[in-house]
Protein backbone atom coordinates (compact mmCIF):
# COMPACT_ATOMS: atom_id res chain seq x y z
CA UNK A 1 0.00 0.00 0.00
CA UNK A 2 3.29 2.37 0.99
CA UNK A 3 4.15 2.25 -2.77
CA UNK A 4 0.89 3.13 -4.24
CA UNK A 5 0.44 5.92 -1.93
CA UNK A 6 3.73 6.94 -3.14
CA UNK A 7 2.67 6.90 -6.50
CA UNK A 8 -0.36 8.36 -6.31
CA UNK A 9 0.24 11.68 -3.12
CA UNK A 10 1.10 14.51 -5.75
CA UNK A 11 -1.49 13.54 -8.58
CA UNK A 12 -5.21 15.09 -8.69
CA UNK A 13 -7.22 12.73 -10.10
CA UNK A 14 -10.11 15.54 -11.08
CA UNK A 15 -7.00 17.74 -13.13
CA UNK A 16 -6.31 14.53 -14.93
CA UNK A 17 -9.27 13.92 -15.58
CA UNK A 18 -9.84 17.40 -17.21
CA UNK A 19 -6.75 17.23 -18.96
CA UNK A 20 -8.12 14.10 -20.62
CA UNK A 21 -11.25 16.08 -21.75
CA UNK A 22 -9.69 19.02 -22.73
CA UNK A 23 -7.41 16.84 -25.10
CA UNK A 24 -10.41 14.83 -27.07
CA UNK A 25 -13.01 17.49 -27.21
CA UNK A 26 -10.51 19.83 -29.21
CA UNK A 27 -11.24 17.40 -31.98
CA UNK A 28 -15.43 18.19 -31.83
CA UNK A 29 -17.08 20.57 -33.03
CA UNK A 30 -19.73 21.25 -30.67
CA UNK A 31 -20.21 24.92 -29.31
CA UNK A 32 -18.14 26.73 -26.73
CA UNK A 33 -20.40 26.92 -24.10
CA UNK A 34 -21.45 23.20 -24.36
CA UNK A 35 -17.90 21.97 -24.20
CA UNK A 36 -17.78 24.21 -21.33
CA UNK A 37 -20.77 22.90 -19.65
CA UNK A 38 -19.81 19.24 -20.07
CA UNK A 39 -16.41 20.13 -18.33
CA UNK A 40 -18.30 20.80 -14.83
CA UNK A 41 -19.93 18.62 -12.53
CA UNK A 42 -24.00 19.25 -12.21
CA UNK A 43 -24.27 18.66 -8.72
CA UNK A 44 -22.16 17.69 -5.67
CA UNK A 45 -23.65 16.78 -1.98
CA UNK A 46 -20.74 16.58 0.89
CA UNK A 47 -22.01 15.39 4.58
CA UNK A 48 -20.81 14.76 7.82
CA UNK A 49 -22.90 12.46 9.81
CA UNK A 50 -22.18 10.52 13.10
CA UNK A 51 -21.67 6.76 13.63
CA UNK A 52 -21.77 4.72 17.00
CA UNK A 53 -19.18 2.34 17.19
CA UNK A 54 -19.18 -1.27 18.51
CA UNK A 55 -17.41 0.47 21.88
CA UNK A 56 -19.47 2.90 22.34
CA UNK A 57 -18.01 5.96 20.77
CA UNK A 58 -19.22 8.33 18.12
CA UNK A 59 -17.16 9.05 15.27
CA UNK A 60 -18.19 11.37 12.61
CA UNK A 61 -17.05 10.27 9.35
CA UNK A 62 -17.70 12.82 6.06
CA UNK A 63 -18.69 11.55 2.37
CA UNK A 64 -19.35 12.45 -0.74
CA UNK A 65 -21.96 12.14 -3.72
CA UNK A 66 -21.56 13.85 -7.16
CA UNK A 67 -23.79 13.43 -10.42
CA UNK A 68 -21.33 14.44 -13.15
CA UNK A 69 -24.30 14.93 -15.99
CA UNK A 70 -27.72 13.68 -16.63
CA UNK A 71 -28.14 14.66 -20.42
CA UNK A 72 -28.53 10.82 -21.59
CA UNK A 73 -30.40 9.74 -18.35
CA UNK A 74 -29.89 9.38 -14.59
CA UNK A 75 -26.52 9.37 -13.30
CA UNK A 76 -25.17 6.08 -12.35
CA UNK A 77 -21.99 5.20 -10.39
CA UNK A 78 -20.12 3.17 -7.99
CA UNK A 79 -19.87 4.34 -3.87
CA UNK A 80 -16.05 3.66 -2.57
CA UNK A 81 -14.71 3.51 0.88
CA UNK A 82 -11.43 4.80 1.39
CA UNK A 83 -9.34 6.41 3.71
CA UNK A 84 -7.89 9.04 0.84
CA UNK A 85 -10.97 9.21 -0.86
CA UNK A 86 -11.56 13.52 -1.69
CA UNK A 87 -14.01 15.25 -3.66
CA UNK A 88 -11.62 16.17 -6.38
CA UNK A 89 -11.17 11.77 -6.46
CA UNK A 90 -15.42 11.76 -6.79
CA UNK A 91 -15.62 14.25 -9.39
CA UNK A 92 -13.14 13.04 -11.61
CA UNK A 93 -14.31 9.32 -11.30
CA UNK A 94 -18.16 10.68 -11.91
CA UNK A 95 -16.49 12.25 -15.31
CA UNK A 96 -15.38 9.21 -16.71
CA UNK A 97 -18.45 7.42 -15.93
CA UNK A 98 -20.29 9.94 -17.86
CA UNK A 99 -18.28 9.31 -20.59
CA UNK A 100 -17.66 5.43 -20.15
CA UNK A 101 -22.06 5.01 -20.12
CA UNK A 102 -21.70 7.31 -23.23
CA UNK A 103 -19.07 5.28 -24.67
CA UNK A 104 -21.36 2.00 -24.42
CA UNK A 105 -24.34 3.79 -25.16
CA UNK A 106 -26.49 3.23 -22.06
CA UNK A 107 -28.87 5.49 -21.03
CA UNK A 108 -26.91 7.19 -17.77
CA UNK A 109 -25.17 10.07 -17.16
CA UNK A 110 -21.72 9.49 -14.70
CA UNK A 111 -21.92 9.79 -10.72
CA UNK A 112 -19.75 8.32 -8.12
CA UNK A 113 -19.80 8.43 -4.16
CA UNK A 114 -17.24 7.95 -1.77
CA UNK A 115 -16.42 7.67 2.29
CA UNK A 116 -13.52 8.49 3.96
CA UNK A 117 -12.87 5.59 6.50
CA UNK A 118 -10.75 2.23 6.27
CA UNK A 119 -13.36 -0.51 6.10
CA UNK A 120 -10.52 -3.20 6.41
CA UNK A 121 -10.28 -2.01 10.46
CA UNK A 122 -14.08 -1.84 10.99
CA UNK A 123 -16.41 -4.55 12.39
CA UNK A 124 -19.09 -5.47 10.11
CA UNK A 125 -21.73 -4.17 12.62
CA UNK A 126 -19.75 -0.95 12.23
CA UNK A 127 -20.14 -1.07 8.41
CA UNK A 128 -23.08 -1.44 8.25
CA UNK A 129 -24.01 1.88 10.88
CA UNK A 130 -22.10 3.87 8.89
CA UNK A 131 -23.72 2.54 5.18
CA UNK A 132 -27.01 3.15 6.55
CA UNK A 133 -26.60 6.28 7.84
CA UNK A 134 -24.58 7.42 4.82
CA UNK A 135 -27.25 5.88 2.58
CA UNK A 136 -30.31 8.24 4.52
CA UNK A 137 -27.76 11.36 3.81
CA UNK A 138 -27.74 10.61 0.29
CA UNK A 139 -31.13 9.65 -0.20
CA UNK A 140 -32.03 12.85 -0.96
CA UNK A 141 -30.45 12.68 -4.74
CA UNK A 142 -30.67 9.16 -5.19
CA UNK A 143 -33.06 7.11 -6.72
CA UNK A 144 -34.24 4.68 -9.75
CA UNK A 145 -35.05 7.24 -11.75
CA UNK A 146 -32.28 9.98 -10.64
CA UNK A 147 -29.48 7.89 -9.32
CA UNK A 148 -28.27 4.92 -8.77
CA UNK A 149 -25.63 3.82 -6.78
CA UNK A 150 -23.13 0.53 -7.62
CA UNK A 151 -20.55 -0.90 -5.38
CA UNK A 152 -16.62 0.13 -6.20
CA UNK A 153 -13.57 -0.22 -3.79
CA UNK A 154 -14.11 -1.03 -0.41
CA UNK A 155 -17.37 -1.95 -1.18
CA UNK A 156 -19.69 -5.02 -2.39
CA UNK A 157 -23.67 -6.29 -2.53
CA UNK A 158 -23.73 -6.60 0.89
CA UNK A 159 -23.47 -2.70 0.98
CA UNK A 160 -25.49 -2.23 -1.60
CA UNK A 161 -28.43 -4.37 0.18
CA UNK A 162 -28.08 -1.80 3.19
CA UNK A 163 -28.08 0.92 0.72
CA UNK A 164 -31.47 -0.47 -0.85
CA UNK A 165 -32.98 -1.24 2.68
CA UNK A 166 -32.52 1.74 4.24
CA UNK A 167 -33.78 3.64 0.49
CA UNK A 168 -36.71 1.51 0.84
CA UNK A 169 -37.57 2.34 4.87
CA UNK A 170 -37.44 6.37 3.98
CA UNK A 171 -40.07 5.81 1.19
CA UNK A 172 -42.20 3.10 2.00
CA UNK A 173 -42.21 0.43 0.05
CA UNK A 174 -38.95 -2.08 -1.54
CA UNK A 175 -37.12 -0.55 -4.24
CA UNK A 176 -34.77 -2.95 -5.50
CA UNK A 177 -33.70 -0.72 -8.76
CA UNK A 178 -32.50 2.17 -6.53
CA UNK A 179 -28.79 0.08 -5.90
CA UNK A 180 -26.90 -2.51 -8.65
CA UNK A 181 -24.66 -5.39 -7.64
CA UNK A 182 -26.21 -6.48 -4.83
CA UNK A 183 -27.00 -9.63 -3.82
CA UNK A 184 -29.42 -12.27 -6.17
CA UNK A 185 -31.62 -12.56 -3.69
CA UNK A 186 -32.95 -9.48 -3.30
CA UNK A 187 -33.70 -8.30 -6.69
CA UNK A 188 -29.45 -8.72 -8.16
CA UNK A 189 -28.53 -10.06 -11.59
CA UNK A 190 -26.87 -13.00 -12.59
CA UNK A 191 -23.33 -12.03 -13.68
CA UNK A 192 -22.84 -8.69 -12.64
CA UNK A 193 -19.95 -9.42 -9.90
CA UNK A 194 -17.52 -10.63 -12.16
CA UNK A 195 -18.60 -8.50 -15.19
CA UNK A 196 -16.33 -5.80 -14.90
CA UNK A 197 -13.28 -8.27 -14.96
CA UNK A 198 -14.96 -10.23 -17.21
CA UNK A 199 -15.12 -6.97 -19.70
CA UNK A 200 -11.64 -6.41 -19.19
CA UNK A 201 -10.85 -9.95 -20.10
CA UNK A 202 -13.02 -9.64 -23.37
CA UNK A 203 -11.30 -6.08 -24.44
CA UNK A 204 -7.80 -7.73 -23.91
CA UNK A 205 -8.81 -10.86 -25.86
CA UNK A 206 -10.27 -8.74 -28.70
CA UNK A 207 -7.64 -6.53 -28.86
CA UNK A 208 -4.98 -9.53 -29.01
CA UNK A 209 -7.15 -11.08 -31.98
CA UNK A 210 -6.75 -7.84 -33.81
CA UNK A 211 -2.95 -7.98 -33.51
CA UNK A 212 -2.78 -11.90 -34.41
CA UNK A 213 -2.58 -12.84 -30.68
CA UNK A 214 -5.28 -15.77 -30.65
CA UNK A 215 -2.84 -18.37 -29.05
CA UNK A 216 -3.85 -17.22 -25.19
CA UNK A 217 -1.11 -19.59 -23.65
CA UNK A 218 1.65 -17.59 -25.63
CA UNK A 219 -0.11 -14.50 -23.73
CA UNK A 220 2.03 -13.72 -20.28
CA UNK A 221 -0.75 -11.83 -18.61
CA UNK A 222 0.23 -9.41 -15.58
CA UNK A 223 -2.63 -7.73 -13.48
CA UNK A 224 -2.20 -5.35 -10.92
CA UNK A 225 -5.01 -5.63 -8.11
CA UNK A 226 -7.01 -8.51 -6.52
CA UNK A 227 -9.82 -6.86 -5.04
CA UNK A 228 -13.61 -7.47 -7.15
CA UNK A 229 -12.08 -6.30 -11.19
CA UNK A 230 -8.86 -7.68 -10.67
CA UNK A 231 -9.71 -11.59 -9.44
CA UNK A 232 -12.47 -12.13 -11.94
CA UNK A 233 -10.43 -10.87 -14.52
CA UNK A 234 -7.74 -13.44 -13.37
CA UNK A 235 -10.40 -15.95 -13.22
CA UNK A 236 -11.82 -15.26 -16.68
CA UNK A 237 -8.33 -14.94 -18.08
CA UNK A 238 -7.15 -18.02 -16.75
CA UNK A 239 -10.23 -19.97 -17.42
CA UNK A 240 -9.37 -18.88 -21.19
CA UNK A 241 -5.95 -20.38 -20.77
CA UNK A 242 -3.95 -17.21 -20.72
CA UNK A 243 -0.82 -17.74 -18.42
CA UNK A 244 -0.74 -15.12 -15.25
CA UNK A 245 2.69 -14.47 -14.28
CA UNK A 246 1.92 -11.12 -12.24
CA UNK A 247 -0.48 -10.27 -9.33
CA UNK A 248 -0.66 -7.84 -6.80
CA UNK A 249 -2.92 -6.53 -3.81
CA UNK A 250 -1.80 -4.30 -0.84
CA UNK A 251 0.01 -6.85 0.19
CA UNK A 252 2.05 -7.11 -2.59
CA UNK A 253 2.99 -8.93 -6.02
CA UNK A 254 3.08 -11.90 -6.35
CA UNK A 255 5.40 -13.47 -9.27
CA UNK A 256 5.41 -17.09 -11.23
CA UNK A 257 7.11 -16.71 -14.67
CA UNK A 258 5.56 -20.04 -15.25
CA UNK A 259 2.28 -19.12 -14.63
CA UNK A 260 0.08 -18.68 -11.56
CA UNK A 261 -2.55 -21.26 -10.75
CA UNK A 262 -5.51 -18.94 -10.06
CA UNK A 263 -7.94 -21.48 -9.06
CA UNK A 264 -5.53 -22.35 -5.78
CA UNK A 265 -5.24 -18.47 -5.27
CA UNK A 266 -8.54 -17.93 -5.20
CA UNK A 267 -8.55 -20.70 -2.42
CA UNK A 268 -5.97 -19.61 -0.77
CA UNK A 269 -7.45 -15.80 -0.60
CA UNK A 270 -10.98 -17.28 0.42
CA UNK A 271 -9.16 -18.47 3.86
CA UNK A 272 -8.11 -14.48 4.47
CA UNK A 273 -10.99 -12.28 6.09
CA UNK A 274 -10.54 -9.51 3.24
CA UNK A 275 -9.54 -11.80 0.78
CA UNK A 276 -5.74 -11.17 0.55
CA UNK A 277 -2.78 -12.70 -1.11
CA UNK A 278 -0.28 -12.17 1.71
CA UNK A 279 1.20 -15.09 2.72
CA UNK A 280 0.57 -17.36 -0.52
CA UNK A 281 3.58 -19.42 -1.02
CA UNK A 282 3.45 -20.49 -4.72
CA UNK A 283 4.84 -17.04 -5.78
CA UNK A 284 8.29 -14.78 -5.41
CA UNK A 285 6.98 -11.83 -3.66
CA UNK A 286 8.15 -8.96 -5.15
CA UNK A 287 6.68 -5.06 -4.85
CA UNK A 288 4.11 -2.88 -6.91
CA UNK A 289 7.17 -1.22 -8.84
CA UNK A 290 8.91 -4.45 -9.46
CA UNK A 291 5.55 -6.07 -10.78
CA UNK A 292 4.39 -2.88 -12.85
CA UNK A 293 7.91 -3.20 -14.50
CA UNK A 294 7.80 -7.30 -15.09
CA UNK A 295 8.14 -8.66 -18.80
CA UNK A 296 4.83 -9.38 -19.85
CA UNK A 297 2.66 -9.43 -23.00
CA UNK A 298 -0.56 -7.65 -21.26
CA UNK A 299 -0.52 -5.69 -18.66
CA UNK A 300 -3.98 -4.53 -16.71
CA UNK A 301 -3.94 -2.27 -14.27
CA UNK A 302 -6.92 -2.91 -12.19
CA UNK A 303 -6.07 -1.26 -8.67
CA UNK A 304 -6.30 2.31 -8.29
CA UNK A 305 -5.79 5.36 -10.37
CA UNK A 306 -2.62 7.22 -11.05
CA UNK A 307 -0.37 3.95 -11.29
CA UNK A 308 1.56 4.64 -14.10
CA UNK A 309 2.84 7.92 -14.32
CA UNK A 310 5.81 9.81 -16.07
CA UNK A 311 8.26 8.34 -13.28
CA UNK A 312 7.62 4.85 -14.43
CA UNK A 313 6.23 4.58 -17.74
CA UNK A 314 9.29 4.43 -19.03
CA UNK A 315 9.73 0.99 -17.08
CA UNK A 316 7.16 -0.40 -18.46
CA UNK A 317 7.96 -3.74 -20.80
CA UNK A 318 4.56 -4.78 -21.80
CA UNK A 319 3.51 -4.50 -24.94
CA UNK A 320 -0.51 -3.71 -24.19
CA UNK A 321 -1.86 -1.92 -21.10
CA UNK A 322 -5.50 -3.04 -20.56
CA UNK A 323 -7.30 -0.75 -18.11
CA UNK A 324 -8.85 -2.38 -15.64
CA UNK A 325 -9.13 0.45 -13.25
CA UNK A 326 -10.10 4.15 -13.31
CA UNK A 327 -7.54 6.99 -14.63
CA UNK A 328 -4.56 4.39 -13.81
CA UNK A 329 -2.70 6.17 -16.30
CA UNK A 330 -1.91 9.84 -16.30
CA UNK A 331 -1.40 12.06 -19.19
CA UNK A 332 2.45 12.20 -19.50
CA UNK A 333 2.59 8.59 -19.08
CA UNK A 334 0.06 8.35 -22.24
CA UNK A 335 2.14 10.46 -24.02
CA UNK A 336 5.18 8.41 -23.09
CA UNK A 337 3.70 4.54 -23.86
CA UNK A 338 2.09 5.90 -26.77
CA UNK A 339 5.72 6.97 -28.37
CA UNK A 340 7.22 3.95 -27.18
CA UNK A 341 4.42 1.73 -29.22
CA UNK A 342 2.91 0.30 -26.37
CA UNK A 343 -1.08 0.15 -27.11
CA UNK A 344 -2.95 1.07 -24.16
CA UNK A 345 -7.06 -0.27 -24.17
CA UNK A 346 -8.41 2.83 -21.88
CA UNK A 347 -10.18 2.08 -18.79
CA UNK A 348 -13.76 3.65 -20.15
CA UNK A 349 -13.87 0.63 -22.18
CA UNK A 350 -12.02 -1.52 -20.68
CA UNK A 351 -13.77 -1.82 -17.65
CA UNK A 352 -17.39 -0.38 -18.70
CA UNK A 353 -18.71 -4.03 -17.71
CA UNK A 354 -19.78 -3.35 -14.74
CA UNK A 355 -21.95 -0.46 -15.44
CA UNK A 356 -22.95 -2.83 -18.87
CA UNK A 357 -24.26 -5.42 -16.43
CA UNK A 358 -25.16 -2.68 -13.86
CA UNK A 359 -27.47 -1.52 -16.69
CA UNK A 360 -29.05 -4.79 -16.98
CA UNK A 361 -29.56 -5.10 -13.86
CA UNK A 362 -31.53 -1.94 -13.29
CA UNK A 363 -33.53 -3.21 -16.36
CA UNK A 364 -34.50 -6.14 -14.53
CA UNK A 365 -35.34 -4.58 -11.47
CA UNK A 366 -37.62 -1.98 -13.22
CA UNK A 367 -39.13 -4.93 -15.37
CA UNK A 368 -39.44 -7.53 -12.40
CA UNK A 369 -38.17 -10.42 -14.82
CA UNK A 370 -34.65 -11.92 -14.58
CA UNK A 371 -32.24 -13.15 -17.19
CA UNK A 372 -30.39 -16.06 -17.18
CA UNK A 373 -26.38 -15.58 -17.08
CA UNK A 374 -25.40 -16.91 -20.69
CA UNK A 375 -28.24 -13.64 -21.73
CA UNK A 376 -26.41 -11.55 -19.49
CA UNK A 377 -22.79 -12.90 -20.72
CA UNK A 378 -23.96 -12.70 -24.55
CA UNK A 379 -25.44 -9.63 -24.39
CA UNK A 380 -21.84 -8.34 -22.67
CA UNK A 381 -20.22 -9.07 -25.14
CA UNK A 382 -22.12 -7.58 -28.09
CA UNK A 383 -22.15 -4.00 -26.28
CA UNK A 384 -18.23 -4.10 -25.17
CA UNK A 385 -17.39 -5.38 -29.01
CA UNK A 386 -19.68 -2.69 -30.47
CA UNK A 387 -18.10 -0.16 -28.41
CA UNK A 388 -14.61 -1.45 -29.57
CA UNK A 389 -15.23 -1.47 -33.24
CA UNK A 390 -16.75 2.25 -32.88
CA UNK A 391 -12.91 3.56 -30.65
CA UNK A 392 -11.07 2.13 -33.67
CA UNK A 393 -13.14 3.79 -36.32
CA UNK A 394 -13.23 7.12 -34.43
CA UNK A 395 -9.21 6.40 -34.05
CA UNK A 396 -8.82 6.02 -37.46
CA UNK A 397 -10.77 9.13 -38.08
CA UNK A 398 -8.84 11.57 -36.23
CA UNK A 399 -5.34 9.63 -36.36
CA UNK A 400 -5.34 9.45 -32.47
CA UNK A 401 -4.72 7.27 -29.43
CA UNK A 402 -7.24 4.93 -28.41
CA UNK A 403 -7.98 6.65 -25.03
CA UNK A 404 -8.38 10.14 -27.04
CA UNK A 405 -10.62 8.16 -29.40
CA UNK A 406 -13.06 6.62 -26.78
CA UNK A 407 -13.46 9.85 -24.86
CA UNK A 408 -13.82 11.40 -28.46
CA UNK A 409 -17.03 9.29 -28.54
CA UNK A 410 -18.51 9.60 -25.89
CA UNK A 411 -18.36 13.23 -25.15
CA UNK A 412 -19.06 13.96 -28.73
CA UNK A 413 -22.60 11.31 -27.74
CA UNK A 414 -23.21 13.59 -24.85
CA UNK A 415 -22.61 16.93 -26.37
CA UNK A 416 -24.74 16.31 -29.81
CA UNK A 417 -27.51 14.93 -27.10
CA UNK A 418 -27.10 18.06 -25.14
CA UNK A 419 -27.54 20.16 -28.18
CA UNK A 420 -30.59 18.60 -29.08
CA UNK A 421 -32.19 18.69 -25.54
CA UNK A 422 -31.55 22.43 -25.40
CA UNK A 423 -30.27 24.99 -22.48
CA UNK A 424 -33.46 25.32 -19.91
CA UNK A 425 -35.07 28.01 -19.66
Amino acid sequence: MAVQAEATKHINAYEVAIRQYDRAVAYLDLPAGIKNFLRYPKRELSVNFPVRMDNGDINIFSGYRVHHNTVLGPSKGGIRYAPNVDLDEVRALAMWMTWKCALVNLPYGGAKGGVICDPYTMSQNELERLTRRYAAEISIIISPHSDIPAPDMGTNAQTMAWIMDTYSMTVGYSVPAVVTGKPLNIGGSQGRREATGRGVIICMDEALRRRGQDDPSQVRVVIQGFGNVGTWAAKHAYDLGYRIIGISDVTGGYYNENGLDIDDVLTHTAKSRHNLLEGYAEADQISNAELLALECDVLAPCALENQITEDNAHNIKASMIVEGANGPTTPEADDILTERGIEIVPDILANAGGVTVSYFEWVQGLQAFFWDVEEVNRQLRRVLIKAYDEVVSTREQFDVDMRTAAQITAIKRVGEATRTRGIYP
